[in-house]
């Protein structure tokens, strides 16, 4: 008889258990239609959310617009907040651990043929960079990246700054080694001799930047995905990159 009894009690408890939770997965889907259907009616101008989550503040909702534009919210959507979510008690930025993996890159995909690729040592560490011959930190960067060991090398070239940004790029790619005249200009103020050849890469550079959001130079790309907008000192990259 006692077997009995407690196997039914175990059994109405689990299905309140599984009750609960279903009835928690349509409150929180119903707290993700009330956020849409008050943000589309009052700023429509953050349309259209890509993602709503749960933040680990409690009542906090994460937004996500336009691929990589994160916002935050109230479970009504009656308060809009743009900044960075901090966990004091762990000291972690989860703003900014967030964007990491919305903006990652999977580094294997990148068109890799058409970069400038340059070796020193080994070659084993690996590190892609987007950049602009005219852009003076890249200029900087490019210095410190000079002076790495055992790292393979891949230069996107992205003339955004102008029309000479694109004529260099031009004469580096056309040149008999890009590398060195990539190297020559960037790292030894050698301007790059005019030269002409099929520079559609470059076109597709710029297609690809613009598709993946890169929006200023040196951006630079490391195996795990991570993204870094702007140049870092050597330490950091080496720091880095010993990571991969």
């Amino acid at each position: 008889m006692f077997f009995f009894t407690f196997h039914r009690a175990l059994a109405v408890f689990s299905t309140l258990f599984i009750g609960c939770f279903i009835n928690g997965a349509v409150f929180a889907q119903g707290e993700e239609a009330q956020i849409r259907k008050n943000l589309k009616e009052r700023m429509p101008q953050v349309q259209p959310i890509d993602e709503i989550r749960r933040t680990p503040m409690p009542g906090l909702f994460e937004l996500r617009v336009d691929g990589s534009e994160i916002y935050y919210t109230d479970a009504s959507g009656n308060f809009l907040l743009q900044g960075q979510l901090i966990d004091t008690r762990n000291q972690r930025n989860l703003t900014e651990e967030r964007l990491q993996k919305v903006m990652a890159i999977d580094f294997k995909s990148l068109p890799f043929k058409d970069a400038i690729t340059w070796v020193k040592g080994k070659g084993e560490r690996k590190i892609a960079i987007f950049e602009d011959p005219n852009c003076g930190y890249c200029k900087r960067f490019e210095r410190d990246i000079a002076k790495l060991d055992n790292v393979t090398v891949f230069v996107f070239l992205y003339p955004i700054l102008g029309k000479d940004s694109m004529d260099k790029s031009k004469s580096i790619w056309c040149a008999k080694d890009p590398a060195k005249s990539w190297q020559d200009w960037m790292v030894r103020d050698q301007t790059p001799v005019a030269a002409s050849c099929d520079t559609a890469s470059l076109k597709r550079n710029m297609e690809y930047g613009q598709k993946m959001k890169i929006t200023g130079t040196p951006t630079t790309l490391l195996p795990d995905g991570t993204r870094i907008p702007g140049a870092i000192e050597l330490a950091q990259i080496e720091k880095l990159l010993s990571k991969q």
